[in-house]
């Protein structure tokens, strides 16, 4: 690129010119000057736009990157929307952030706008995990909060997550409500930067000690936990900010052996031990592996920047460690809660589970065999948190979770929590190990009694309008010319989202799906194999969550029939690639 293109040069003139401070102005004139035209471009180009979840880019100057006046304006048009929404009441919100990079000074511009609204702010007085945020607004009787968090992406992102009255991220109308108030936002003279000091409160420890105080109470095993207090566990929060509540966590449960990964518990927003800090990637869990095996130890842990997912390693059959996906630890965990509660006569009825559509169904399956009803909602842990709100005081939740690593127990909070999640995966493997027996042996068992699942996402990326346009003309064919076979199997149910429907292939009945509408696409078929087709929210591909099953009769046929499943799913996507 040798020139900047005239628009893209206009909206560089308007920040240069306008009222933005200094050393925003000093950057923009710096990349002019070495000719960084393409950075510029993408910096300029659009506004970074304001999403039902909230705000989440790269980090830089320029209306499509994360900084003070992007977050600026999302914190205004949030408080607009707090100020309209209760127009009588004194308005209390808090504010947490994670490890990243200008978290801290981002975190208190967000405070200073909230407290220049009349809105009384708490803010934690240091990095803090999301679950705990949830908790806080739901204790401090908040009306709103705000989660400073690019979740487990690059060390380049940041981002914004704004959550409503009872802990959970915000669900429509009051997502659209708020963008709407984002978008009324037309330049930065909007946004009211000078804070008021005495509106904003610091929080910290206490919030810890009520946080652990509530998860502590759902330990169900307290007498394994006494037996086995020496279990050799690793746990890593790679770099984020389950290092301030996780070890607490675990030694008030009672475990006296765990093993930190130290190079892993400096908080630094540049994760320099690893390329990602996802802990569903193999790669992210390499030194805490590593520490393992040097110590010989019998569980690995290790959670994402916010400390809202966490993933796990195992021994398995052959001593080897092995990482469990998203549904196996989820599986694990629900299956071991409603074993829990049965085993101590609390079923009374009014207990529930909850998962989303694209989690195994597995777990349908296990919560059918303990009478617990399961509810299935849309992708993403803010529709749980939806229906627990919907159901408090009427029904008893137990647990839930999401194929992505998010799992809570208990009803402290309304996000996923990987800190609860950690001290119950370190619980049932003190449980198991009580019996002589193990994590993944329960797993074995919980496929031979319930059926074997396995599970692949598969992802097509589309890039450009281009390829937007692909992704949408794929869910249009596959409405109006649906597979009649996926795997050898004929398609005997078609669920579509959009139209809230649910067709019987061989009698031609419909239902009605109790959902809200979204663009998404089922399949199942004769023998119970699943396909779900559902364009990615945030990026520009489609995605194809894939579920076959069998019976397994022994623990020595997994391997094998795993493999024979393994090829159907590939099968399955030959199919619907025709």
């Amino acid at each position: 690129m040798k020139a900047l293109d005239q628009n893209i040069q206009d909206k560089i003139n308007n920040w240069l010119e306008g009222s933005y401070d200094q050393q925003t102005k000093n950057e923009i004139r710096s990349m002019l000057d070495k000719e960084k035209y393409e950075e510029l471009t993408d910096a300029f180009y659009k506004d970074l736009e304001f999403g039902t979840g909230g705000i989440r880019g790269i980090m830089g100057v320029g209306p499509n990157r994360v900084n003070k006046y992007t977050f600026g304006m999302a914190t205004q048009g949030f408080s607009n929307f707090l100020k309209k929404e209760y127009p009588k009441e004194q308005i209390k919100v808090a504010i947490a952030h994670d490890c990243r990079n200008n978290s801290d000074t981002l975190a208190h511009t967000v405070a200073n706008i909230f407290s220049a609204n009349g809105i009384h702010v708490y803010l934690f007085e240091g990095l803090r995990p999301t679950p705990e945020l949830s908790f806080a607004i739901r204790e401090l009787g908040c009306k709103g909060g705000v989660m400073l968090t690019a979740s487990h992406n690059p060390k380049e992102y940041n981002g914004f997550k704004a959550y409503g009255s009872d802990g959970g991220q915000l669900v429509s109308p009051q997502d659209k409500q708020v963008m709407e108030e984002v978008q009324a936002i037309d330049s930065v003279g909007a946004i009211k930067f000078e804070g008021v000091e005495e509106r904003i409160e610091r929080i910290g420890k206490e919030i810890d000690e009520k946080y652990l105080e509530a998860i502590a109470k759902l330990s169900v095993s307290g007498d394994a936990i006494e037996r086995q207090k020496d279990l050799k566990i690793v746990f890593s929060p790679i770099h984020g900010t389950a290092g301030v509540l996780a070890p607490p966590a675990l030694k008030r449960y009672g475990f006296e052996n765990v093993t930190l990964v130290k190079e892993q518990m400096t908080f630094d927003g540049n994760f320099p031990t690893v390329e990602y800090p996802n802990p569903e990637e193999e790669e992210a869990l390499t030194m805490a592996l590593d520490k393992a095996k040097e110590i010989d130890a019998e569980l690995v842990m290790a959670t994402d920047p916010d400390a809202d997912r966490v993933g796990i390693a195992v021994k398995d059959l052959n001593d080897e460690w092995t990482l469990l996906n998203g549904n196996q630890t989820g599986t694990l965990i629900i299956n071991y809660m409603l074993k829990a509660w049965k085993d101590a006569g609390k079923l009374k009825g009014k207990e529930y589970i909850v998962k989303t559509i694209v989690t195994t169904y597995l777990i349908d399956r296990i919560a059918d065999y303990y009478d617990v009803d399961c509810y299935n909602t849309l992708t993403g842990f803010k529709y749980i948190g939806e229906l627990m709100t919907k159901l408090e005081g009427k029904k008893q939740f137990i647990a839930g979770g999401e194929e992505s690593y998010g799992y809570l127990i208990g009803e402290h909070v309304r996000d996923k929590d990987a800190i609860v999640s950690s001290v119950i995966i370190a619980e049932m493997t003190a449980y198991y190990k009580d019996k002589g027996s193990s994590l993944y042996e329960a797993l074995l068992d919980i496929y031979k009694q319930h059926g074997l699942f396995r599970e692949k996402l598969v992802s097509i990326y589309k890039k450009g309008r281009k390829g937007a346009e692909e992704i949408q003309q794929m869910l249009k064919n596959y409405r109006s010319n649906p597979p009649a076979k996926l795997g050898g199997s004929q398609v005997v149910t078609i669920k579509d989202y959009k139209t809230s429907e649910e067709k019987n292939i061989s009698t031609g009945k419909t239902g009605k799906i109790d959902l809200p509408s979204s663009n998404v696409l089922q399949f199942i078929t004769e023998d119970g194999s699943m396909v779900t087709v559902r364009p990615s929210g945030t990026e520009p591909k489609i995605k194809f969550y894939c579920s076959v099953n069998t019976n397994m009769k022994d623990k020595s046929d997994y391997t094998d029939l795993s493999e024979k499943l393994d090829d159907k799913i590939d099968r399955l996507m030959d199919d619907l690639m025709k």
